[in-house]
């Protein structure tokens, strides 16, 4: 949790923490600590996991905390009025895109998938509008060719660290400055489904590649091969040249994992197989025989 490290390692104290609660996970469904609750924790941070933010206890809680300033990252819950209304700065955010473009639960998502080359992180104040607070503060960075939601968003994680110990530095001094966002130019990211995830084979190349890159790792690109009934997930995939061919039709030829869309062809490097370890293309094509008029089931 890069946001709270950074927090805890500043000059401002951090008097209190909120998680969500524990959650069961894996297959004896154990009860886990949230990554929060396990660094606050760790730091010696009086810690709250209430199941709803805004209730009596909670309330109580937060108020014998006395905080200056609230500071919310990707918590999951609604912050109704009366907890943003208790700290005398109310409550500021982190959010992953450079506003008011893509508000909402996937702006990493959407970033890359509408082909955009640059991102980055908005600390604004939190009101009951979702993602429609007044900035203070933007930091941009670079999204990189290749690059996945899951590669991207560890590194706005960072930047969001580092923004927002910018940015308290800036309301502790009284200098920082909020500004309204031009809701008009706004859009909207909403939390992803399984319908993310399905590629359109018949749609241009560069389109195919941005949505496999926006849907890995989650809620990840699975291809259904026609005629062996094969199932792969696909883990990195790039562009490459070839003969005009009909969009899903599948290429294995040479040690090569590609498929066709509508004007060229995607080359997948990486893959998994149902219940296998992820293994380069070439790898899993030595030991699977792939036919040569082998399509995609569905476009």
């Amino acid at each position: 949790m890069p946001s709270l490290r950074a927090l805890a390692d500043g000059r401002h104290p951090v008097v209190g923490v909120v998680s969500q609660p524990d959650r069961p996970r894996g297959r004896g469904r154990a009860l886990e600590p949230t990554p929060v609750k396990a660094l606050a924790q760790e730091r010696g941070l009086d810690l709250l996991q209430p199941d709803k933010v805004g209730s009596d206890d909670a309330l109580a809680w937060l108020r014998a905390r006395e905080a200056d300033l609230g500071v919310v990252v990707a918590f999951g819950q609604f912050i109704p009025k009366k907890v943003r209304g208790l700290p005398p700065h109310g409550l500021i955010n982190a959010h992953g895109s450079l506003l008011p473009r893509y508000r909402g639960a996937a702006p990493v998502e959407a970033s890359i998938l509408a082909g955009d080359t640059r991102t980055g992180v908005s600390i604004m104040k939190v009101e009951k509008e979702m993602d429609a607070g007044d900035v203070c503060l933007v930091r941009e960075l670079e999204i990189g060719p290749n690059e996945t939601a899951g590669e991207l968003r560890p590194r706005l994680a960072e930047l969001a660290a580092e923004a927002l110990v910018e940015a308290i530095d800036q309301i502790a001094a009284g200098v920082a400055s909020f500004v309204a966002q031009d809701h008009a130019a706004a859009s909207f990211a909403p939390k992803l489904d399984r319908e993310f995830a399905r590629i359109d084979w018949s749609r241009p190349r560069d389109e195919v590649l941005c949505r496999i890159r926006a849907a890995t790792p989650k809620p990840g690109v699975d291809l259904h091969l026609r005629r062996t009934g094969k199932k792969l997930r696909i883990l990195a995939a790039g562009p490459e040249e070839g003969p005009e061919s009909p969009p899903g039709r599948v290429d294995a030829s040479q040690g090569r994992l590609r498929i066709a869309a509508l004007d060229g062809w995607v080359c997948v490097s990486r893959l998994q197989a149902p219940g296998k370890r992820p293994v380069d293309a070439a790898e899993y094509l030595r030991g699977a025989r792939v036919p040569e008029n082998e399509e995609i089931e569905s476009l």
